[in-house]
């Protein structure tokens, strides 16, 4: 499995970005995949998700201001992140869940995920 992040920065607060993330080495298609971010002294936590077949989640604190997508023809993952604040700080990580769980229920970890190495998102105020 390959995971390789793109799309982060420093913006100002109220702006936005578009994360990618490139996939390879599993069946993309088949796979739920998620953004997941982390914080210095904090876990990982799930910001959003898309499961096979389209369907989306996404963490409260990010509805109405964030968008995931997915391309299966080119295993392709996309977090479109608008009206940024400076708690959306953090290093953002694409993944593939192991056995398609469910977002909400199951968090991050090495036991049901493989991971990118992330790409930083920083927020000014």
């Amino acid at each position: 499995v390959h995971l390789v992040e793109s799309g982060g920065g420093l913006v100002q607060s109220g702006g936005s970005l578009r994360l990618s993330c490139a996939a390879a080495g599993f069946i993309f298609s088949d796979s739920a995949m998620g953004w997941a971010r982390q914080v210095p002294g904090k876990g990982l936590e799930w910001v959003s998700g898309i499961y096979r077949d389209g369907t989306t989640y996404y963490t409260d604190s990010v509805k109405g201001r964030f968008t995931i997508s997915r391309d299966n023809a080119n295993s392709w993952l996309y977090l479109q992140m608008n009206s940024l604040k400076p708690d959306d700080t953090a290093k953002y990580v694409c993944a593939t869940r192991r056995y398609n769980d469910y977002f909400n229920v199951v968090k991050p970890s090495p036991q049901h995920d493989f991971w990118g190495r992330g790409t930083q998102v920083t927020v000014s105020s």
